[in-house]
């Protein structure tokens, strides 16, 4: 999948692929490449969905995303940012889990005033 562009199918066929393991983390996780391509379609997905620079959604060791319009942030480290690990992710990605739920937990950090705003745009891909 291009950069810059995202193929609701493929993002869908990658999200499903993973669906039981993100119903169920005892199902054997998947390959690198096929939690990637899940990672980076949703972020990808929700960049498309919400343009603008003013929130980073970081996923490592996958993906970063600007996204939300608002105040453009050009240098350093962005006021507005929202981190997690993949699972955490893509469980909130397809509605499994829910933004305010994963912050009380800890799952998900986010910094910054407008960095809560990513919660609108959620779920992008329902299982």
């Amino acid at each position: 999948m291009a950069r810059s562009t995202v193929d609701p199918a493929q993002v869908r066929a990658a999200v499903l692929a993973l669906g039981d393991w993100l119903r169920d983390e005892s199902q054997p996780k998947p390959g690198r490449p096929d939690l990637a391509s899940a990672v980076r379609g949703t972020a990808r997905t929700l960049a498309a969905a919400a343009p603008g620079a003013s929130v980073e959604v970081r996923v490592p060791p996958f993906v970063a995303v600007q996204c939300i319009e608002g105040p453009r942030h050009t240098r350093g480290t962005p006021p507005n940012v929202v981190e997690t690990d993949p699972r955490t992710w893509l469980l909130l990605a397809t509605g499994l889990l829910d933004f305010d739920t994963a912050v009380a937990s800890g799952a998900l950090a986010v910094s910054g005033i407008r960095a809560g705003e990513l919660a609108r745009w959620l779920p992008l891909v329902p299982l």
